[in-house]
């Protein structure tokens, strides 16, 4: 894993490497602050799960991917009616990129909200905590039941983990019982990294062993990479189980990212 990020990262050593560095810690400090700026400028806080918030998240997001280099190409039309999104996931990047194409709020575990500084932002900007352990799952799902039913349009990776992006690993389509109850679609929007060469990026995706702060790394120092974003059409959840529902929802997955890379990879997978 460390070879192969290594061999796609271009050596950058000593004072260019410092500058780098500088610039793009500057960026990211710049992008936060206009993050809380956000917040309490429009008041966003007072109401964080607002729907009509959803476009600061998104200027958010897209301030981040330029911190990261990162172009964001939407294939079609990303739909904004009420549903719940579900997409692929490859990297903790996938939060920005997806959060630039899609007006969404996401789903992130509990604990991210008391972290300092950006637990507060991830809460001003309707990040939706939900409390994970064993016996959880029937919790989780009323509570995001009850984010659809107000329509305010929750994303979850069904993965559970990340992968090279390559294709999609098994789902777990528990929480999509929350569009069945709530009687919502399910929106599925699919995103690809490509390097400069044409090839499926693979600084991007956070696998193997590498640790949080390596590939942060890494990241900064990866040449510009072009993230592909395609909704696919909307699943309607009237006469679904939540089995008949995963099945289905893997099913277009995989068939919509296997479209996706033959639209925008040189040698698709």
């Amino acid at each position: 894993m460390n070879s192969t990020v290594q061999n796609q990262s271009p050596e950058i050593q000593g004072f260019a490497k410092f500058f780098l560095y500088t610039r793009k810690t500057t960026s990211a400090l710049a992008a936060i602050s206009q993050g809380f700026y956000l917040v309490y400028r429009h008041g966003l806080y007072k109401d964080p799960n607002n729907p009509n918030n959803t476009r600061y998240v998104q200027y958010f997001c897209r301030q981040l991917c330029k911190v990261f280099n990162i172009e964001v190409q939407v294939h079609g039309v990303i739909p904004r009616e009420p549903a719940l999104w579900v997409s692929n996931h490859v990297s903790w990047l996938d939060i920005a990129v997806l959060g630039s194409g899609a007006r969404v709020f996401f789903l992130a575990k509990a604990e991210i909200e008391n972290w300092p500084i950006l637990g507060k932002l991830a809460k001003g900007g309707g990040t939706l905590f939900i409390k994970r352990g064993s016996g959880d799952s029937v919790r989780i799902r009323e509570q995001i039941t009850g984010f659809l039913k107000q329509n305010i349009p929750v994303l979850f990776f069904p993965e559970a983990t990340t992968s090279d992006g390559r294709s999609i690993k098994k789902i777990y389509g528990r929480i999509l019982g929350a569009a069945i109850e709530a009687q919502r679609p399910v929106q599925i929007c699919l995103i690809c990294y490509v390097n400069q060469q044409g090839e499926l990026d693979m600084v991007a995706p956070f696998i193997g062993n590498i640790s949080f702060a390596k590939h942060v790394q890494n990241v900064l120092e990866m040449p510009k990479v072009t993230a592909h974003l395609m909704a696919l059409p909307a699943i309607a959840t009237e006469g679904h189980t939540v089995e008949s529902l995963t099945a289905l929802v893997h099913e277009n997955m995989l068939e919509g990212l296997q479209r996706l890379q033959a639209k925008v990879l040189k040698k698709p997978h």
